[in-house]
């Protein structure tokens, strides 16, 4: 039985196969966590999903991963300092509703 993709075509997007099976497992996470897939898939397990994302050139490893690791870092403190700012305008217009209700009565 022919495995789709081959070892080969996937070794030659990748440097290794320690590189290849760590590239594979992430994608392979981050498809199960429902990330956005980069294209339609003839398989049906993520993992093998992964592969051909890999082999499609869709999927590739970051050439300076301390880069990567620092801009995901400022993106959830940017979602975090958003949520943050969202939740404070929340309050206040609750806190100026409950003023105006006040006046009311």
């Amino acid at each position: 039985m022919m495995l789709k993709p081959s070892i080969d075509t996937l070794l030659d997007k990748v440097p290794s196969k320690y590189s290849l099976v760590m590239l594979q497992a992430k994608r392979a996470h981050e498809l199960e966590a429902g990330a956005e897939p980069t294209k339609e898939f003839t398989a049906v397990k993520s993992t093998l999903r992964a592969l051909e994302e890999i082999e499609a050139g869709f999927v590739t490893i970051h050439p300076d991963p301390d880069e990567k690791r620092n801009q995901v870092l400022l993106r959830k403190e940017a979602e975090r300092l958003a949520r943050e700012e969202e939740e404070r305008r929340i309050k206040e217009q609750i806190a100026k509703e409950k003023e105006e209700e006040g006046g009311k009565i």
